[in-house]
């Protein structure tokens, strides 16, 4: 080969080369705060103080304009980031939803009620102000929480508000109610023989009052207004038992929320997106049919 062509062949090598490393740049995941002047209560100025979005954005050509708010479990004493996080977000790129992983506050850091459900309304109400920036349809926002992080998104969706209309702050002003919910291995009772005591005691403390355990026991809270609900769950989890998840889909019947409950033999407790060779790898299929059965995978 000359010593030109070998030239010219390397130079649309670099070309190649720099273009797929700008795309790849492009697909990276961002992080906003989710209150960049300080959160409300902030006890310091360290990262756990710090609620934020990891915002994953599907590529134009394959968006549906649905987006999702996903809220890692780990007891409210830490993060499951890996399996419930940024897996879970991969998914959803994969399917054209916009995942947005939400860092929250948690005794782990120093937190408890009400700090956690104080950042996913703020996440709801962020992702829903930014909607067109980021490519979302603000009626199609969902909330979805694994294990704790499925208390934290129950909570979201039975107890929300419309907005405060004169805030200061614009996101304020924007309703922090989600479209629809994903619930994996729910917490959800803090009045039961099968309530998760961990996650009780860290975000409520060891002696809460009864009118506060029975406030965030979650399916006593359901109204018709709650949003519609997809709940997976092992029937052979010992952490957090699947009566957690039947009494929540019991209420939303009896509320008349639209809600699909699976229910799988084996699966045990935080499969979340862990590839286990069981059944129970397969709720990501019926979650996205599911979703699209509701119309939020249905384009913009």
């Amino acid at each position: 080969m000359m010593g030109g062509d070998r030239m010219t062949v390397l130079s649309a090598v670099t070309v190649v080369l720099l273009a797929a490393c700008c795309m790849a740049s492009a697909a990276q995941p961002t992080v906003e705060l989710l209150w960049p002047k300080g959160a409300p209560g902030a006890k310091g100025d360290k990262a756990g103080d710090k609620p934020s979005l990891r915002v994953y954005l599907p590529d134009k050509a394959k968006a549906t304009g649905c987006g999702i708010v996903i809220c890692p479990g780990g007891g409210y004493g830490n993060l499951a980031m890996d399996h419930e996080g940024y897996k879970v977000a991969e998914w959803l790129d994969s399917i054209g939803v916009a995942g947005f992983i939400l860092t929250y506050r948690h005794s782990g850091t120093g937190y408890r009620h009400p700090a956690p459900l104080q950042d996913a309304q703020r996440a709801i109400r962020t992702v829903r102000f930014r909607a067109k920036e980021w490519g979302v349809d603000p009626n199609r926002i969902g909330i979805m929480g694994f294990s704790a992080g499925g208390h934290l998104a129950s909570s979201a969706g039975t107890h929300f508000d419309k907005g405060d209309k004169g805030a200061a702050d614009p996101i304020d002003r924007v309703s922090c109610r989600p479209d629809f919910m994903v619930l994996g291995y729910p917490v959800i009772s803090f009045t039961r023989e099968f309530t998760h005591v961990g996650s009780k005691n860290n975000l409520l403390g060891k002696d809460p009052s009864k009118e506060l355990v029975e406030l965030f026991s979650n399916e006593l809270q359901v109204t018709p207004e709650t949003p519609p609900t997809f709940l997976v769950h092992a029937d052979d989890d010992k952490g957090v038992p699947p009566e957690n998840s039947v009494v929540f889909y019991l209420a939303l019947k009896k509320a008349k929320v639209p809600a699909e409950m699976h229910i799988y033999l084996k699966g045990d407790h935080g499969f979340g997106m862990r590839k286990t060779g069981l059944d129970s790898e397969t709720w990501t299929v019926r979650c996205a049919d599911w979703m699209r059965s509701m119309g939020m995978l249905g384009g913009k």
